[in-house]
């Protein structure tokens, strides 16, 4: 597993894998023991397919378990993936390794408290209330397949704590950047965050940001959190000169099929 650039409190990562998984909701979720196994149909997301260790000393049988997350997953059509947090065991990343399972997709979790962000320049800017549409601009965006249309409004619409979906437009009405904002008590999550290839560093993702963030600072947010891949320098550096500073780090193990 990747080098951890930070000592990471377990019970702050706890609670912020617990909100991230309600602000992301995969559409089956089982256990085996603290290894809590997600799996979406309609959406590939990692995120939304994947073994996730939730207890540093739940690693009896992990052979025997790693198998039958295997089948489990052959079965459901996707393929295999353990996210392997500050959360996992340690043995259970250097079996995956021995066995030759890759690593990919290392990952920052970074948290701002809302009082060290400036959002005195922030738009005051309502969320969509209409998922169709802001599913169009996200996925025009990320130039993703359109026929993710369908699996990605079900993620959305089966979010439970309130949620804003923003959408930055040009003046033709195209989509210029987007971002799905989640708001859980005092703790709100910023996913999905994308910017038109051609215009991005020219501050579309950062006014949109602060936008949403505002927005849920009026309904009680207090602190601020998000993720982002680590070789994703231009996103790691604007969310650091917004106040946002590194938690702990995630990393995928996956088989390889050489």
């Amino acid at each position: 597993m990747a080098t951890i650039a930070v000592e990471p409190d377990l019970a702050t990562v706890r609670r912020l894998e617990a909100v991230s998984f309600r602000a992301w909701p995969a559409a089956s979720v089982r256990f085996d023991g603290a290894w809590q196994i997600r799996l979406t149909a309609g959406h590939p997301s990692r995120r939304l397919n994947s073994v996730n260790p939730l207890d540093p000393s739940d690693y009896r049988n992990i052979e025997a378990r790693v198998s039958n997350a295997v089948r489990l997953f052959d079965a459901y059509g996707r393929p295999a993936v353990f996210r392997l947090s500050p959360l996992s065991p340690a043995v259970l990343d250097d079996y995956l390794a021995a066995q030759g399972w890759e690593e990919a997709g290392e990952t920052l979790v970074m948290a701002a408290s809302m009082e060290s962000v400036d959002l005195s320049d922030a738009l005051d800017q309502l969320p969509l209330h209409d998922v169709g549409r802001y599913v169009d601009a996200s996925l025009a965006l990320q130039d993703a397949d359109p026929g993710r249309k369908a699996g990605l409004s079900e993620v959305l619409n089966a979010i439970r704590p309130s949620k804003g979906m923003f959408v930055a437009e040009d003046t033709a009405g195209s989509p210029l950047s987007a971002l799905l904002c989640v708001h859980d008590n005092d703790l709100t999550g910023l996913f999905d965050v994308a910017t038109r290839p051609d215009d991005r560093r020219r501050g579309h993702a950062r006014s949109l940001i602060k936008s949403a963030l505002r927005w849920a600072r009026l309904r009680g947010a207090r602190r601020a959190f998000l993720q982002v891949e680590a070789i994703n320098d231009p996103a790691v550096s604007l969310y650091r000169s917004l106040g946002f500073q590194e938690v702990y780090r995630y990393v995928y193990r996956q088989r390889s099929h050489r």
